[in-house]
């Protein structure tokens, strides 16, 4: 079981990251969102940033599928996010090993090419 401190921590190792202000938690590199915590929307209520809950970019629509397929426990979607390449995660269902591959492959998604070059090249 993680938590958004959890997040925090892994998302802040890869390079070049930057954690967006926000009421929760919200990480990018290059501009690019990979993590970032749930706007739960509720028709008719204000916007609750759920930190328990990590919206993780898939890279397209078979990968989403297969998550929420093979681990329905794990991940889920709603209605808003219907057609975008994200999942929702529940961080109190996950373990730091699985967190930091989700984490460090959503970066890789959306990482330039020269950064993940680098990262490469590096040996990591």
């Amino acid at each position: 079981m993680v938590d958004a401190e959890d997040v925090r921590r892994v998302a802040l190792t890869l390079p070049h990251t930057v954690e967006v202000a926000s009421d929760g938690f919200d990480f990018r590199v290059a501009d690019k969102g990979f993590v970032w915590s749930y706007p739960e929307r509720i028709p008719g209520k204000p916007r609750v940033i759920r930190l328990d809950i990590a919206v993780l970019f898939v890279g397209d629509e078979a990968e989403k599928q297969a998550l929420l397929l093979g681990e329905p426990d794990l991940f889920f979607t709603t209605p808003g996010y219907e057609g975008l390449p994200l999942v929702l995660v529940r961080l109190a269902a996950v373990d730091l090993d699985r967190l930091r591959e989700l984490v460090t492959d959503a970066w890789r998604m959306r990482a330039p090419d020269a950064l993940l070059c680098d990262r490469e090249g590096a040996g990591k």
